[in-house]
């Protein structure tokens, strides 16, 4: 695996030395970034038929029967218009015409840290009030709540400004979010640059015999960054493990022999989101290496075909194809592709999405809007987790995350459905210890050839 992630051909790479790849300009971005928003905001509000966009941060959510928080979360219709994710009980508030206004709590406290004076790119282009006390905010909202549309929680409900949330515009501001800003893409790369650091470091930490919990502490302590903060719970599995798609129960001590380790994590960057999964063995020169260079390969190739016009779910059916191949390949399977296809079989081996869209949330909304005023594109016939439905359109970013797998349960339904002679049981059992592999890169769609945000990231890490 770690072959490809140093080879500087994989389709089109960034110029390392141009300024846009190496030092963006944030300020001159966000003016763009910001202008652009304010355009979305004045199509919701005239579709809503509100006069005011208003969105609280957020606040603290509290365990039952407890005194202690959860960690907190931002609320992303928020930080899509400021880099600020530690900052609850604030409010942005936009009327059209007007410049915007940022209501920023800094509360006096002894017992917490106070977030520091508002600094940064953003400040400029913000009126800003700070508050003391959360209910010090509503002295800076719009006078009649309801003429605002008002995007949050419920818990973030102060006096009169109770989120209602207008569905035509939030189908409007979702949708419009599929197309990411440069500024984005900028906040984006950052955010791989942080993961691949972390990347680097689990690789070495599981090459030096560490736990399961010893190579996530490496992880985290490489990013800057703790579980709070990252954008999902790392995925850190070694041998059977790699079979939990979602495995983060982090074992303390390191299996015997150790076989295969897969890690499915990212980093954040001002509230955006990166979503990385390398897979390596052990045994650098046994079978199973060969397995993963066969699926790292094949998730190079789907990247390429990220393109303005392909329809995603073409892309994850076409992926069932070509893992199908590879296990047909590798003898696991004895059946065509087609064949495991129609028949499920090629489920039991992949049974996850091709991926999602990214960007300020890991699984980013509207993957399956069949417009910006709602409606669903479904799923295909049989394939329940694909995360999206969509044609690409230039601006979009989606991960490209095929696997394969060695599932009991899932190999125990190709048995009882009646499909046991589709499958060589001597080849599985042969691969079953090592659990299995997943590739993930961020791909960028464009006018033209797709942009991997992720491999690069390596290269650079690595010269």
């Amino acid at each position: 695996m770690a072959s490809s992630d140093s080879n500087a051909q994989d389709f089109r790479q960034p110029d390392f030395n141009k300024p846009d790849f190496n030092k963006p300009d944030f300020n001159k971005l966000y003016v763009e970034h910001l202008s652009t928003l304010e355009q979305r905001a004045d199509q919701a509000l005239s579709r809503a038929g509100f006069d005011h966009l208003v969105v609280p941060s957020g606040t603290l959510h509290y365990q039952v029967f407890d005194d202690r928080d959860y960690p907190y979360a931002v609320n992303p219709q928020f930080k899509a218009w400021l880099p600020l994710t530690r900052v609850p009980n604030s409010w942005l508030v936009y009327t059209p015409g007007d410049k915007p206004k940022v209501v920023y709590y800094q509360p006096f406290d002894y017992w917490h840290v106070v977030p520091d004076a508002p600094s940064g790119w953003w400040v400029d282009h913000f009126d800003i009030a700070i508050i003391r006390k959360p209910e010090e905010a509503l002295q800076h909202l719009p006078k009649d709540a309801a003429r605002c549309a008002i995007l949050g929680e419920p818990q973030s409900a102060l006096g009169a400004f109770v989120p209602n949330n207008p569905e035509a515009a939030i189908d409007y501001l979702e949708y419009q979010r599929s197309y990411k800003t440069p500024y984005e893409i900028a906040m984006m790369r950052e955010a791989q640059r942080k993961a691949v650091r972390g990347h680097r470091a689990a690789e070495r930490a599981f090459r030096a015999g560490a736990s399961e919990f010893g190579i996530h502490l490496a992880y985290c302590q490489a990013v800057g960054q703790d579980a709070g903060e990252l954008p999902y719970n790392n995925i850190v599995a070694l041998n059977e493990h790699g079979a939990v798609l979602h495995y983060t129960e982090l074992g303390r001590l390191p299996p015997k022999p150790v076989r295969s380790f897969l890690i499915d994590a990212g980093a954040s960057f001002h509230g955006y989101a990166s979503d990385i999964t390398r897979t390596y063995a052990a045994d650098t020169s046994g079978e199973y290496q060969a397995l993963i260079d066969a699926v790292d390969a094949a998730q190079i190739d789907m990247g390429r075909k990220v393109r303005a016009g392909a329809d995603y779910k073409q892309l994850h059916i076409d992926a069932h194809l070509t893992l199908s191949g590879i296990l047909k390949d590798f003898g696991v399977i004895k059946v065509s592709p087609e064949a495991a296809l129609a028949t499920g079989v090629s489920s039991a081996f992949f049974p996850h999405g091709l991926g999602h869209p990214i960007g300020l949330q890991v699984h980013d909304v509207a993957g399956f809007a069949e417009s910006d005023r709602g409606g669903k594109i479904p799923r295909p016939e049989g394939h329940p987790y694909l995360r999206m439905t969509r044609k690409l359109e230039p601006g979009m970013v989606v991960t490209i995350e095929p696997g394969i797998y060695f599932i009991d349960m899932l190999l125990d339904e190709v048995k009882n459905n009646g499909h046991a002679d589709s499958v060589d049981w001597t080849r599985i059992d042969a691969f079953r210890p090592f659990g299995g592999i997943r590739i993930e890169d961020d791909v960028q769609c464009t006018d033209g050839e797709p942009v991997n945000l992720t491999r690069p990231a390596f290269a650079e890490a690595a010269a």
